[in-house]
């Protein structure tokens, strides 16, 4: 190769040539080598996130213990509430007589209880937040560049001049504020 391009005269004026050359086609179309290695990496961050976000730390008894207590409120509020209903279709006077008993417990204790649940349940949200959080600042993933293309001056043309690809509202628009 190298005797054919000092026999050629064409040096290193070819490399920079091909080089513009490529860089002119990839506004066009995007390297594939590049993309391809672009998606290879993102692949590879968001397995190493998942990695990261099921290894499982080992746990004593008593912390077991309490994360089987933290798991125990929402399948106990869904069934207890299936419960209600169930009670309602076998007993409809007792549950009649229940629910009138719910109506004399005072307004205090129900924001209590309001407010219990709701910070049980937000609380359990932000640690889950939090830890999501932590996870994400170890993967790094690069932002994909963007690059836009500019109009072809054809089109431009084209729509100056009230070819096909002419708008003909924003003509409208153009010759009703120029006149």
């Amino acid at each position: 190769m190298g005797l054919i391009t000092s026999i050629l005269g064409l040096g290193r004026s070819a490399g920079s040539i091909g080089s513009a050359v490529e860089r002119v086609a990839e506004i066009f179309l995007p390297n594939k080598t590049k993309e391809s290695l672009q998606q290879h990496q993102e692949f590879t961050a968001a397995l190493e996130q998942f990695s990261t976000e099921f290894q499982q730390t080992s746990s004593g008894p008593f912390d077991r213990f309490v994360n089987a207590l933290n798991r125990l409120p929402r399948p106990v509020l869904a069934l207890g509430t299936v419960g209600l209903f169930v009670y309602a279709m076998i007993d409809p006077v007792g549950f009649t007589e229940r629910m009138q008993g719910l109506g004399y417990v005072p307004d205090p204790l129900w924001w209590l209880l309001g407010a219990v649940v709701s910070f049980y349940f937000g609380a359990r949200e932000l640690h889950h937040f939090r830890d999501g959080r932590a996870a994400m600042k170890n993967m790094a993933i690069a932002p994909r560049p963007v690059t836009i293309a500019p109009m072809p001056q054809t089109l431009v043309q084209s729509h100056q001049s009230g070819g096909v690809d002419a708008n003909a509202a924003l003509d409208d628009w153009r010759r009703a504020t120029q006149g």
